[in-house]
Formats: structure tokens, C-alpha cells, sequence
């Protein structure tokens, strides 16, 4: 499976609109597609008409009275390619895995059962460079970073490079 996140610290740069529009195109060229929406503004699965009380908050969450496998809150878009939803609880992720051990694997972890099953994870990143998105580049193969033609959005490519830098140094990726 090829895992590619689109990440910008950067609100409002296209994040969302690029990840369900590359799921569509792949998933139209025959490839399984996974969708994986980690903004906790759920815009992904908002925009596709996915709604669910379970995201990736239940799968990775200790905290979750309600703890889930991912395969199991995955939802059909149309039959086309399929996601996993976000909601407002994944914010609460951040601070919740701040002082764990290994926080930056999680993604890493939960992802093994369901590798086989697609061509492609697509993950749509949250506006941020906190721990979610350190999880999505340690686990892609590519990033593609959304830029609007303005300075501030060039400062915010910079900002995520050095992380992208920082992960392949300390995590060995």
C-alpha cells in the first residue's frame, strides 16, 4: 500500500479538497482506495456525506470508553473508495498521546491489519504540525504539501519540511 499525506500547517490551503479529489481520480483508475481523514474539523468526511460517532479517535484513544479496530469504523463512499472518518475528538488526541511513549507510531500500529487491502492510504492531515501529523509522515512513502501563492504559505512549507527532516532523522524513515 502507498501512503501519501497531504499536509500543510496552514489552514485553508486545499488539504482537504486535493485528498478526496486524488481518492476519487485513483479509485476511478481501478486502485483500492482508503481515505483517511485525521483533521478533527472532519471536513473529509464531512464533504462526502460520512457521518459516523466512531473515527480514528476510537481506534487510537486509551481514554475512549467505546475503543475500536479500524477496520471496523471504515465507511463506503458510494462504493467508489472508502474512509475513515474524523470528528471533533480527535483534537483531543494531541494532548492525550503528548506523554506516551511511542506516540509517534500509533499511526504505524494501527495501520497493519488493513495494509493489504488497499493500493493506496490517503491521509488528509490536520491544520497543525503537532503529533498527528508526525504519525501521517512517518507512516507515507510521499507528501504533498497544498500551497497557496503567498509568503506566509511559503514559511509554513519551510515549518513542515523541517519536520519531515526531523522524522526521517529520529525515526529512521
Amino acid at each position: 500500500m502507498k501512503v501519501i499525506s497531504i499536509a500543510n500547517q496552514k489552514g485553508g490551503c486545499g488539504k482537504t479538497t486535493t485528498a478526496i479529489n486524488l481518492a476519487s481520480a485513483l479509485s476511478q483508475n481501478k486502485k483500492r482506495v482508503l481515505l483517511l481523514d485525521l483533521d478533527p474539523q472532519a471536513h473529509a468526511s464531512l464533504g462526502l456525506d460520512v457521518e459516523s460517532q466512531d473515527s480514528i479517535y476510537n481506534v487510537i484513544s486509551k481514554l475512549t470508553p467505546r475503543k475500536l479496530k479500524l477496520e471496523n469504523i471504515i465507511k463506503s463512499v458510494e462504493g467508489k473508495f472508502d474512509i475513515v472518518p474524523s470528528n471533533i475528538l480527535v483534537g483531543t488526541l494531541e494532548q492525550e498521546l503528548s506523554d506516551e511513549i511511542g506516540r509517534e507510531l500509533k499511526l504505524l500500529e494501527v495501520l497493519g491489519p488493513i495494509r493489504d487491502r488497499y493500493d493506496y492510504l490517503l491521509i488528509d492531515c490536520p491544520p497543525s504540525l503537532g503529533i498527528l501529523t508526525v504519525n501521517s509522515i512517518r507512516v507515507s512513502d510521499e507528501l504533498i504539501i497544498p500551497v497557496e501563492t503567498s509568503r506566509f504559505s511559503m514559511q509554513g512549507v519551510e515549518h513542515l519540511m523541517d519536520i519531515v527532516n526531523l522524522v526521517k532523522d529520529r525515526l529512521n524513515h
